[in-house]
């Protein structure tokens, strides 16, 4: 059987006998925050317990690493929608120990995009085309400093009100607990290390 026909089979059941209903909530988080993870396997679960976050509390946003990579990329727009939008009142960029970004080796990553099909002239191409994809295949040497950089991006935006809170935390991926990194009450110009 496959993956597709495994998951398909289960939800068929889901539905039938209305597991759903304990999920039922509203778009809007009831506790008005949006949280920017890791999409690391450790954290589906373990986050939002070690958060008390139940289904309908948080926004949340996931990718490699909890980066913000760009502005006004995806992730942004998403931050901006869930705060003018969907009335979250606060950010939390919550990054995890033993991150696969930590000291991502970009050339690694293409050389592996390579062995799966793509051609050199894609490559080729797309640095022709003025895409870095070193820089933009890239993580960071420590956990802190990502989540430094991301909490920046956030608080600086043109596009969020000044006194928005984001805080940064890291979370250990096997026992839950979260440290501070920068706590979003006390609003400095630039988070530092």
């Amino acid at each position: 059987m496959s993956l597709m026909s495994e998951i398909l089979n289960y939800n068929e059941e889901f539905v039938e006998t209305k597991q759903y209903k304990e999920f039922l909530t509203t778009k809007f988080p009831d506790k008005r925050m949006v949280v920017l993870t890791c999409m690391d396997t450790r954290l589906v679960e373990l986050l939002p317990k070690a958060m008390n976050l139940h289904n309908g509390d948080a926004k949340i946003i996931k990718n490699a690493g909890a980066i913000v990579s760009h502005p006004f990329g995806s992730i942004m727009r998403s931050i901006i929608v869930a705060v003018y939008q969907l009335d979250a009142d606060e950010v939390f960029v919550i990054g995890h120990y033993d991150c696969g970004m930590t000291g991502l080796n970009s050339d690694h990553v293409i050389a592996n995009a390579k062995k799966r099909g793509i051609s050199d002239d894609v490559i080729a191409t797309l640095g022709h085309s003025g895409i870095d994809l070193s820089r933009w295949l890239a993580g960071f040497e420590h956990v802190r400093e990502g989540i430094e950089k991301s909490v920046n991006i956030i608080r600086n935006h043109p596009l969020l009100p000044k006194n928005l809170p984001v805080h940064g935390l890291i979370i250990d991926p096997e026992t839950g607990r979260l440290d501070l990194v920068a706590d979003g009450y006390q609003q400095p110009e630039d988070v530092h290390s």
